[in-house]
């Protein structure tokens, strides 16, 4: 269309004064280009953070993160809040796993064979599940027992290359992006329901605790092994893949972050026992217990 119109708006012209019209168009891409490139160049310039201004806002940053890894819930500084995810992936997984991730009006079940570093991920099923807006303002029963169904109905489906081993029992990373005071690994406790949910009964009690009933109700015999926020699965994930990688953040409702940190390095969790050494804090910037 744009070799058309610039040949029709050309003059009519003798034979050996004929024009191309592709390299007027490649004239007028170029003249484009470069003012983008001036304007983008003129935009860099003026959002420009100076370099001291900048090392200040990463020294304050480090300031409350320090803060936030002394002081208990509610203190001062950054919330850092523990995972008691000590150990990431290494690739050496092998076997069948489960992921559910609840965060928002959709939530996502995945199946994955897993068969170690050489062959890594071997087969994967994948279902996403819009939660009905009645639910989000239904009993805490309704609600997980709706999650649980999907859940069963993944696990329901035939698929030759996705199996269990013999006597093991059908392990889930439960990732739950939810103002949550993490107890342990696999338990936490609701602190309150955010973007949009209304859910009664669930408010104080433990997200795991409730998901297993209702795989209970529906027969399926799982466990949540980790439960964890959206974060921390996201490092897991990408740890699988690659060592190298530190950090994980989050830009979304909520925006938060999450690292590797010593033990030693973490006063409020003295004479905790770690059996790497290590604990993955997550820093909550804008932290979903501040929501609407």
């Amino acid at each position: 269309m744009s070799v058309i119109a610039v040949g029709s708006c050309l003059p009519r012209s003798p034979p050996y004064q004929r024009i191309n019209p592709r390299l007027s168009l490649r004239s007028h891409a170029v003249s484009v280009a470069a003012e983008t490139t001036t304007i983008l160049t003129k935009l860099k310039q003026d959002c420009a953070t100076p370099l001291p201004l900048l090392r200040q806002v990463a020294d304050a940053m480090s300031a409350d993160m320090r803060a936030g890894l002394a002081a208990s819930h509610g203190g001062h500084g950054l919330p850092m809040i523990p995972s008691f995810v000590e150990d990431l992936p290494t690739g050496n997984e092998k076997g069948l796993f489960y992921a559910l991730d609840l965060g928002g009006t959709n939530f996502r079940v995945l199946r994955v064979q897993l068969a170690g570093k050489d062959q890594r991920v071997v087969a994967t099923d994948f279902d996403q599940v819009s939660i009905p807006t009645d639910l989000m303002s239904a009993t805490c029963e309704e609600l997980f027992d709706f999650i649980a169904l999907g859940l069963a109905k993944l696990a329901a489906k035939d698929d030759g290359r996705l199996s269990l081993s013999p006597g093991k029992k059908g392990e889930i990373g439960f990732t739950f992006s939810f103002p949550v005071r993490q107890t342990s690994i696999d338990s936490g406790i609701l602190v309150k329901w955010t973007k949009g949910f209304a859910v009664s009964g669930a408010t104080g009690r433990d997200a795991v605790a409730c998901l297993n009933e209702a795989m209970e109700r529906q027969g399926l015999d799982m466990r949540v092994s980790a439960l964890v926020n959206d974060a921390v699965a996201t490092l897991a994930g990408a740890e699988y893949w690659d060592n190298d990688v530190a950090v994980a953040i989050i830009l979304g409702t909520g925006t938060n972050a999450c690292y590797v940190e010593q033990i030693d390095a973490i006063p409020k969790l003295q004479g905790y026992v770690s059996s790497s050494g290590k604990m993955v804090r997550v820093a909550f910037f804008l932290p979903y217990f501040y929501e609407k």
